[in-house]
């Protein structure tokens, strides 16, 4: 049997957000290391310059008590606090360089640690950017096959091809079964060549029958398929086959005799939770008070499933969009609503033969 969407919610629930949030503490703790060297360095030279200052009292006060003595003893005694004025001139200035060659260094440390860190940071996103996505073609690679199974089933053939209203009460039937096992659809719907649905698999719960998707991309695709080897598909919106629910549709050509050849009779058309699948992918990540949000779009960048949820449907705005949407896989960092922000971001590699050409982005808002 196929993956339940239970057991989808339960796998993804092991996620590594966690792991995101662990680094960007350690992030601050690298900072906050490094604050406290230049902080303990500077208190060092500040310790020192006091030293200096009493060294440089000393010395004066030597120098008034060689005036007063005066003669030989005087000289020498002189000499001496002279010494120590030029030690304590020199002191002075090796502790001005080492506090400003110190805060150089120090600022050369922060910029490489941030630089590293942007990197290790978007590299990783980048990663989990490309797992999210690899993981909705893989999903959806069974949609496609799904449909394509059961076109040939000789109850669905059957409705079609005679139009009867025993026929078509058979295929809601039997359509209601695959239901029972395959809880990722809302519904399973069956229209003749006129677009109208004559049997659907929950028609307690949709009432779809009689409906009209002639113009309907999905059952228009499906007419344009060449066999049963080819599925049609239309992306994640709100379906009126479905009470206006969030969904994708698969659909396939319903042959002669359920020959992949066969005359074309009608559309099978798969209705798929798309909301239990993108919502909770991109919502695995994130966590209370994590500002981290995950956004898969298509190809045009408008937005199939996003933590923000009011943005489904709308198109997305990120600086240089058009460039990330033409590579395969990459992060940087640019502003997002004035806020420094690292975007990571890949499109699906595809599974097996089938590729949705989605995209997935990540955006994190970077450390003050």
């Amino acid at each position: 049997m196929l993956t339940q969407i239970s057991t989808l919610r339960s796998s993804l629930a092991a996620s590594n957000a966690p792991v995101i949030v662990a680094d960007q503490q350690d992030e601050r703790d690298l900072g906050r290391l490094i604050d406290e060297l230049l902080g303990s360095l500077m208190q060092a030279i500040v310790e020192i310059e006091q030293i200096n200052f009493q060294t440089k009292l000393l010395s004066l006060n030597a120098r008034i008590e060689a005036a007063r003595a005066g003669g030989t003893v005087g000289a020498a005694f002189g000499i001496v606090a002279q010494e120590i004025q030029g030690l304590a001139r020199n002191t002075g200035d090796v502790t001005t360089k080492l506090s400003e060659d110190s805060r150089q260094t120090i600022l050369k440390i922060q910029a490489e640690v941030e630089s590293l860190s942007t990197n290790a940071r978007g590299s990783r996103l980048a990663d989990l950017a490309l797992s999210n996505v690899d993981l909705i073609d893989r999903n959806l690679y069974e949609r496609s096959c799904d449909v394509r199974w059961w076109a040939t089933d000789s109850c669905i053939v059957e409705a079609v091809d005679s139009r009867t209203s025993d026929a078509c009460r058979i295929a809601s039937e039997r359509l209601a079964v695959i239901l029972r096992s395959y809880t990722v659809y809302y519904d399973l719907v069956v229209c003749d060549l006129n677009g109208v649905v004559i049997a659907n698999g929950r028609p307690e719960r949709y009432h779809s029958r009689g409906a009209n998707q002639a113009n309907s991309r999905w059952f228009q695709n499906a007419l344009m398929t060449l066999s049963g080897d080819h599925f049609a598909f239309q992306t994640a919106h709100h379906s009126s086959l479905v009470s206006g629910e969030t969904a994708l549709i698969y659909a396939c050509g319903i042959r002669e005799n359920g020959d992949t050849r066969g005359k074309l009779l009608g559309v099978l058309g798969a209705v798929f939770n798309w909301a239990a699948l993108g919502q909770t992918i991109v919502e695995k990540h994130q966590s209370a008070g994590d500002q981290t949000r995950f956004i898969l779009c298509d190809h045009d960048g408008v937005i199939l499933a996003d933590t923000d949820r009011a943005k489904f449907g709308q198109q997305l705005n990120l600086p240089d969009l058009s460039r990330m949407l033409g590579e395969r896989r990459g992060f940087r960092v640019a502003e997002v609503h004035g806020q420094p922000t690292c975007i990571a971001y890949a499109v699906a590699p595809g599974y097996e033969t089938y590729t949705t050409g989605w995209h997935c982005f990540i955006l994190q808002p970077t450390l003050e």
